[in-house]
C-alpha cells in the first residue's frame, strides 16, 4: 500500500493481528530457552551450592575462610539463577502485552466496514479533533479508581489458595478495555494521515507551529516537573542520610551527621563498587543513547526525498526506504526491551539482598527508577504502532512528523535516565 493513499483497507488491520501474533511466539521462546531451559540448569547449581554451604556449616572442621567463600557461591549462584528466570519472565510478560496491545487494536479496527476507515472526498485526510483523549482518559480514571482492590486481587491471585471477588477487578477491567478503545480509534484516525491538513498554532509561544508538536512540548514540560520532584526528594534526604560516602568524607572516619543510629544503605551502596553490579545500569545507559540514535535515522530517513539504499552489507538490512524506517524503528523498540529487562534483572537482585521498597532509600530509588522504567514502557507501547504503521502505509518526507513528535519524548526519556544514573548509581 502506497503512503499516498488515504485509505485503509481491513487486510491492513489485519497485518496488526499477524504482528501480534510474531510478538507472542518471541515472547514464549525466549522464555521457554532463557526463563525455563537456563534457569533450570541454574538452579540446580543454585540448589548444590546451597546446599554445599549448610553442610559446611554443620562440619566443625570448616573454616571460616572455607565457610566464607561457600556463602558467596551460593550468593552468586542464586543472583545467577534469578538473572536468567526473571529475564525470561519480563520478555515473556512484555511481549505478551506488546502482542495483545497490536493485536486488539488490529483486530476491533478491522471489524469495521472498509468505507469507515479514512475515506477522503478530497483525496486527503486532514487532522481534526479526536475523541480518543477523553474515551482513554475516562479508562485511565475507571482504573486507578478500581486499583486498590485490583492490587488486593492479584496479590490474592498470585499467592497459593488465595481468594477475591470478581467485583474487585472489574473497574479496573472496565478502564482498560476503554483505554484500548481508545488508543485502537486513534490508531483509525491517525493512520490514513498522509502529511496534508496538519493543524498549526496561533498564539503564542508556539504560534506557527503545528499543534501536536505544541502539545508534545507541553508534555514534556510537565514530565520535567514529575522527575524533578523526584530528584529533589533524592537529594534532599541524601543529606540527611549517614551514608558510606558521608562516612568516607567525616573527619573522624565513622561518624557523620543526620542519622542517630546505624548507617543508611542506598542502592548506589550496593551496586558502584563492583562492575558486575553496575553492568545493567551502564548498559541501559548505552541502549537508551543508541535507541535516541536509531529514532533520529528513521526520522532521516523518511525525511531524505533522494534516500538511496548502502552498497555495503548494511544493503540486507536497509534493502529499500520503507523497509530502512521499519527497521531503524524495530531496533530502537528492542534497545528500549532491553532496558526494561536488565533494570527488572537489576530490582531481582537488589530485593534478594535485602533492598526493597520498604525502606525510604528503597522507596524513592524504586519509585523513581519505576516511573522512568513506566515511561520507557509506555514509549515503547507507542512505537509498536509506528513500526506497524512503517510496515503498512508508510512514512515519507509528508507525514514524518509522527516519527519526530516520537521521538521528542523519547529524547527526553533517555536524557531523563542520564541525569538518574549518575544520580541513583554512582553518587
Amino acid at each position: 500500500m502506497s503512503s499516498h493513499n488515504n485509505h485503509v483497507e481491513n487486510s491492513t488491520w489485519m497485518h496488526a493481528v499477524m504482528m501480534a501474533g510474531i510478538f507472542a511466539v518471541i515472547g514464549i521462546i525466549a522464555f521457554a530457552a532463557l526463563g525455563i531451559g537456563v534457569a533450570n540448569q541454574k538452579h540446580d547449581v543454585y540448589d548444590d551450592a546451597k546446599h554445599a554451604y549448610h553442610d559446611a556449616k554443620e562440619d566443625p572442621l570448616t573454616t571460616s575462610e572455607e565457610l566464607d567463600h561457600l556463602y558467596h557461591a551460593e550468593e552468586e549462584a542464586h543472583l545467577s539463577f534469578l538473572t536468567y528466570r526473571v529475564a525470561g519472565v519480563t520478555i515473556l510478560v512484555m511481549f505478551s502485552i506488546y502482542a495483545i496491545f497490536l493485536g486488539i487494536g488490529g483486530f476491533v479496527n478491522a471489524l469495521q466496514s472498509d468505507d469507515d476507515h479514512g475515506h477522503d472526498d478530497h483525496g486527503h485526510e486532514e487532522h481534526h479533533g479526536s475523541a480518543s483523549p477523553i474515551v482513554f482518559s475516562l479508562g485511565i480514571m475507571l482504573f486507578l479508581m478500581g486499583f486498590p482492590s485490583f492490587v488486593v486481587a492479584c496479590k490474592a491471585l498470585m499467592s497459593q489458595g488465595g481468594t477475591f471477588a470478581f467485583g474487585d477487578i472489574l473497574l479496573s477491567l472496565i478502564g482498560l478495555n476503554f483505554v484500548m478503545l481508545g488508543i485502537a480509534n486513534w490508531w483509525k484516525e491517525d493512520l490514513p494521515f498522509i502529511g496534508h491538513g496538519e493543524q498549526i498554532a496561533t498564539s503564542a509561544p508556539f504560534e506557527g507551529e503545528h499543534i501536536r508538536k505544541a502539545g508534545i512540548w507541553v508534555f514534556i514540560m510537565s514530565e520535567i516537573m514529575v522527575f524533578a520532584t523526584f530528584f529533589s526528594s533524592y537529594l534532599r534526604v541524601r543529606t540527611e542520610w549517614c551514608t558510606d560516602w558521608a562516612i568516607r568524607a567525616s573527619e573522624s572516619g565513622d561518624k557523620c551527621y543526620g542519622v542517630a543510629e546505624g548507617n543508611v544503605t542506598t542502592a548506589s551502596d550496593l551496586l558502584r563498587y563492583d562492575v558486575a553490579t553496575l553492568m545493567p545500569g551502564a548498559i541501559n545507559t548505552f541502549a537508551l543513547i543508541v535507541s535516541s540514535y536509531t529514532i533520529v535515522l528513521a526520522l532521516k530517513t523518511a525525511k531524505n526525498k533522494n534516500w538511496e539504499a548502502p552498497t555495503n552489507f548494511m544493503r540486507f538490512v536497509l534493502p529499500d526506504k520503507k523497509r530502512a524506517i521499519r527497521n531503524y524503528l524495530i531496533a530502537t523498540l528492542l534497545l528500549g526491551s532491553l532496558f526494561i529487562v536488565l533494570k527488572l534483572v537489576e530490582w531481582s537482585h537488589l530485593v534478594a539482598e535485602g533492598f526493597d521498597i520498604g525502606s525510604p532509600q528503597g522507596s524513592i530509588f524504586y519509585v523513581a527508577t519505576g516511573a522512568h522504567g513506566l515511561h520507557v514502557f509506555v514509549g515503547l507501547l507507542v512505537m509498536l504502532y509506528l513500526i506497524f504503521k512503517s510496515d503498512t502505509v508508510g512514512f515519507d518526507e509528508d507525514n514524518g512528523q509522527g516519527i519526530e513528535y516520537f521521538g521528542l519524548y523519547w529524547h527526553f526519556v533517555d536524557l531523563a535516565w542520564v541525569v538518574i544514573f549518575p544520580a541513583f548509581y554512582l553518587y
